[in-house]
């Protein structure tokens, strides 16, 4: 649909989630470049849709739904007057950085993140470089905006309205997670996105800097949104399922790279199936099949992360050439070819970190975490514990066969310096 509002021209596209997103005529020429419908061919989930069949969501809709939530913050925020000392083009970068977010991602979601590769934050500046995209972000009007675009995304901004696109209560999170739930069919991930948009406020920091912060009012709803996301980990995000579906698709990519089959610029400039056909002609096909027909890998061993010492298997998601070595080591002792042994323990989630400032009911504002701020905040006494019951050790194999869980135990146990010597 599309019509004409005070400022120009606009297209409203309909959304399940959010019912009507309005687009602008800069917002749309953003959209219709090739880097931004790249996204409609990257699913938001990654293999979930494995487990969770509806699960085909993509960064495309998300990417509409956090442009949209950011508009109607920045709006709501400019009639209570909290704006005023924010500029124009503060407000237009924040919006865009909504809409862009996501534009660095790699096909399958975060996956690709654990094997080593850039994070996605990175990738996004080679998008902004791309010609159409270039033309239509110079038509918004606002000097060095692919600079302040990606200063914004990867959390290293001045701006006055970071804490929207980065922090604790960004609004990425409050999109992802209401889509998500929807889109997977669960209840986990409800949150009261009204209630928290309503608590959003602009406070002055120990500097004496305008910054977001919350309000009093709104941390049980803050409660709700944090104990969400531990929620749709602990059954969606890091179920056995997805993550040995991960694991499997990893250990391909890893593979490839390192056989010189496939560089970085093609990963990071391709969709979820173009990727996969590109695989299916390296020497991982039998990994990619076995994806493509959802013969995916079997759970030998699962140990809860509260059994695993602290800190300890940490290099499982940060040093994927030592993990290959360590499920070669494995396939070899039990007769096995590489790579038909997998281990995968994620990488820590800041899915209960609250790092943000809490507005007081008299107007003090405070730290949420530590001090007064760590008083009203409940979760947060619980928040190892909850994280450590989500996150799961677990060995994965072709074929079902026996395995000591004492022999993982005893590898993740030794530092990396250590493996590395012993390997």
């Amino acid at each position: 649909m599309t019509g004409r509002s005070a400022g120009g021209s606009f297209t409203v596209i309909r959304d399940p989630i959010w019912n009507n997103i309005e687009l602008d005529s800069e917002a749309l020429a953003v959209l219709d470049t090739e880097p931004f419908q790249r996204l409609r061919y990257v699913r938001q989930l990654g293999h979930t849709f494995l487990v969770y069949p509806t699960a085909h969501h993509t960064r495309f809709e998300h990417a509409l739904g956090t442009y949209h939530l950011t508009r109607r913050c920045i709006r709501m925020l400019d009639e209570r007057g909290e704006l005023d000392g924010v500029s124009d083009e503060d407000r237009t970068v924040a919006q865009f950085a909504g809409l862009l977010h996501d534009i660095g991602h790699y096909p399958f979601s975060h996956a690709l993140e654990e094997t080593g590769l850039p994070n996605h934050e990175i990738i996004s500046l080679k998008h902004f470089d791309r010609p159409d995209l270039k033309t239509a972000l110079d038509g918004i009007g606002v000097p060095n905006i692919a600079k302040r675009l990606g200063e914004l995304i990867a959390g290293e901004s001045n701006s006055p309205l970071q804490g929207l696109i980065s922090g604790s209560l960004d609004l990425d999170k409050l999109e992802y997670l209401s889509r998500d739930a929807r889109m997977c069919g669960v209840p986990y991930g409800t949150v009261d996105v009204d209630r928290l948009l309503q608590a959003i406020t602009v406070v002055r920091n120990d500097n004496d800097e305008l910054a977001i912060a919350i309000h009093e009012k709104g941390i049980s709803a803050l409660e709700s949104l944090v104990f969400g996301r531990y929620q749709m980990y602990r059954n969606v995000y890091w179920h056995h399922a997805v993550r040995s579906a991960t694991a499997m698709f990893k250990r391909a990519v890893t593979e490839a790279i390192a056989r010189n089959e496939i560089d970085l610029d093609t990963i990071a400039f391709s969709t979820d199936d173009a990727l996969v056909e590109l695989l299916a002609e390296t020497s991982q096909h039998e990994l990619v099949l076995g994806l493509k027909r959802r013969r995916l890998y079997k759970r030998l061993v699962e140990i809860s992360g509260a059994d695993v010492p602290a800190d300890a298997g940490d290099w499982i998601a940060n040093n994927p050439k030592l993990l290959t070595k360590v499920e070669n080591h494995l396939a070899a002792q039990l007769g096995l070819k590489p790579g038909e042994i997998l281990v995968d323990f994620p990488r820590k989630a800041k899915m209960l970190d609250v790092d943000m400032l809490l507005k007081t009911e008299p107007g003090d504002v405070v730290h949420l975490g530590t001090g007064q701020g760590a008083i009203r905040l409940g979760i947060d006494r619980v928040a190892e514990e909850l994280h450590s019951r989500a996150r799961n050790l677990r060995v994965f194999a072709k074929e079902r066969i026996e395995f000591d869980p004492n022999r993982i135990m005893e590898i993740v146990s030794r530092s990396e310096q250590e493996l590395q010597a012993a390997l």
